[in-house]
């Protein structure tokens, strides 16, 4: 299954010429539509309903420059404009069409991987260390290579000649006072998001069904318009709440679904041999094993739907709560907070405390404060921090050597420095959208070599307008579970939209620490950022051994994430290695 790339201002070789646009060129099989009127040109490239003409009728905002109006089709797709001046270059506000780019003697070279940029990859290990330190949201400007950039989702590239690259905030967010005013508009977008897709295929469309309400949504959605094969997989590790949720669902639609169950080999963290490594480090990686196997009934169907990305788009994080206080509204902050710890049977009083820190604390006045922590002496492991905040120092930290503490300390100041958004539901929705959009996009390797093309309707762009657009407080449910799920789409089923619960994944990940954790060990102490004195491997050892045996079960996560990073990093050297000898 050839990938789906374009490229511009490089060598790049064996691409087809895009019409109007000079030096940018796509793989043969990419879709694109183009419509050229003089020096003016728009290229919509890969996943979009939108016809020759309504293209053509698009010409006007790019020859004014209103480059937020060419991005208003449903789908997933890049575009290119050019007005004979300059040029506007946009991948999606989730980040999945990505683009990077970087600067030469010959001015800027841009491309959608960044293999395709002409120059050596070299992996940024300081910049790795502090993702696992603090989260990637921080850098969304950054790739893991040195000197490369990517574009962050919800922003567009304008090129012009001799002068530098320019970022332009395309997002379009047009918000609505409460839930009921934006539902109906986003069930619109998420109808037409599966649904165009379900009968363009023409055939039999796969599709996940975990049981939750997000996959679950879809696949309904999905079978009102054609025919769908489900598939689950599940194993004596997993919810066995989410398996019923699942097989109720496919007799409700009538559709096919065929559920694997796993066994010990296919646990995370097998790594199994030829498996792809990608072009960045993501969680999916620990679980090809698990995906090989579930994913067999469907290889090969046109397209493949998931529920990714719709915990972003139909639920909110405490980060609400903050906003109430950054507003002055102290009082229903508290109130509600109260409500939600109680609920879950959770003390109050740490949440609250946090959430107020928070409110107090600007993102800089943070960043610099975790900087400080992390120069003045080692970070030791410790409970998850109750409540929102700017930035969690995570178990990373406490793995991080002494030289490692200072190279993430400088890369937070200058991230403090860098221009996010100041509300703490902003800053925190956009850093979860372009989280999860860069699973998504780091999973195309993994789809490419088993068969499986798939599609991420939560993550299309109108949707997350849709999806922004209510306000974070009025996604995030104090009794209901994704309570604009329920109003955007109340033909579900009521038992489906009424569940609270959702299944986890941490006992089947502590079973496959245990299974393989000696070779963990082994990678993560030859790893690059061990070698490169970042991290201390005995330190991660002594989590490792206390995950593995279910011990400490917040640093799960965070060994997840090491892992990964620590596999990848190893396949990058040795890629290198074969390319110099």
């Amino acid at each position: 299954m050839e990938r789906e790339w374009m490229t511009g201002g490089t060598a790049a070789v064996d691409g087809v010429m895009i019409d109007g646009l000079g030096d940018v060129r796509r793989a043969h099989t990419t879709r694109v539509r183009v419509a050229v009127d003089g020096p003016v040109v728009l290229a919509v490239v890969g996943d979009c309903p939108a016809t020759a003409q309504e293209v053509r009728d698009a010409l006007p905002a790019v020859r004014a420059g209103r480059w937020g109006e060419l991005i208003r089709w449903a789908g997933s797709y890049w575009v290119v404009a050019d007005d004979g001046r300059q040029r506007f270059v946009y991948g999606d506000l989730a980040g999945i069409r990505a683009v990077y780019y970087a600067r030469g003697e010959e001015g800027t070279q841009w491309a959608t991987e960044p293999g395709l940029l002409g120059r050596p990859l070299v992996t940024d290990l300081p910049y790795l260390a502090a993702r696992l330190t603090a989260g990637e949201h921080h850098w969304p400007h950054r790739s893991p290579y040195e000197e490369i950039r990517r574009v962050p989702g919800g922003f567009g590239l304008l090129l012009a000649p001799g002068t530098p690259p320019q970022l332009i905030d395309i997002s379009g967010v047009e918000p609505v006072d409460e839930l009921r005013e934006g539902a109906d508009r986003f069930g619109r977008a998420l109808t037409e998001a599966v649904q165009h897709r379900v009968r363009a295929a023409g055939g039999v469309v796969g599709a996940d069904l975990s049981g939750g309400l997000d996959s679950s949504a879809a696949v309904v959605l999905a079978a009102e318009a054609g025919d769908v094969h489900a598939v689950t997989y599940t194993d004596g590790y997993t919810s066995g709440e989410d398996m019923a949720f699942a097989s109720r669902v496919a007799e409700h639609t009538g559709i096919a679904h065929t559920v694997d169950m796993g066994v010990d080999e296919q646990l995370p963290f097998s790594f199994p041999a030829g498996q792809p490594t990608g072009v960045e480090p993501v969680l999916e990686a620990a679980m090809f094993a698990m995906d090989t196997s579930y994913l067999h009934p469907v290889r090969g169907l046109p397209l493949h739907l998931t529920g990714h990305g719709g915990d972003i788009v139909l639920d909110a994080s405490g980060s609400c709560w903050v906003r109430l206080l950054q507003d002055g509204r102290r009082r229903e902050a508290h109130r509600q907070v109260v409500a939600f710890a109680r609920l879950r049977n959770t003390a109050p009083g740490p949440y609250w405390k946090a959430l107020k820190v928070a409110a107090v604390l600007s993102r800089a006045d943070t960043l610099e404060r975790a900087a400080q922590a992390l120069e003045r002496r080692p970070i030791r492991p410790e409970a998850a921090v109750a409540g929102w905040s700017w930035c969690h120092l995570g178990a990373g930290a406490s793995w991080l050597t002494g030289y490692g503490r200072h190279q993430v300390a400088a890369l937070l100041r200058q991230a403090a420095r860098d221009q996010q958004p100041e509300l703490a539901d902003e800053f925190d929705q956009w850093a979860a959208l372009r989280s999860v959009g860069a699973s998504a996009r780091g999973w195309a390797p993994y789809g490419g070599t088993l068969g499986i093309r798939p599609v991420y309707p939560y993550l299309d762009n109108q949707v997350v307008r849709a999806a922004f657009a209510v306000p974070a407080l009025a996604r995030r449910g104090l009794v209901a579970y994704k309570p604009l799920l329920r109003a955007a789409l109340p033909e579900l089923p009521d038992w489906l939209t009424s569940r609270r619960s959702k299944g986890s994944f941490t006992a089947q990940r502590i079973a496959g620490l245990a299974r393989h954790r000696d070779q963990l060990d082994d990678l993560i102490a030859s790893s690059p950022l061990a070698d490169g004195g970042l991290i201390d491997p005995a330190a991660v050892s002594t989590s490792l051994a206390q995950a593995a045996r279910g011990q400490s079960t917040t640093v799960i996560a965070d060994l997840h994430q090491l892992i990964v990073t620590c596999w990848w990093l190893t396949g990058q050297t040795t890629k290198r290695e074969v390319a110099a000898c």
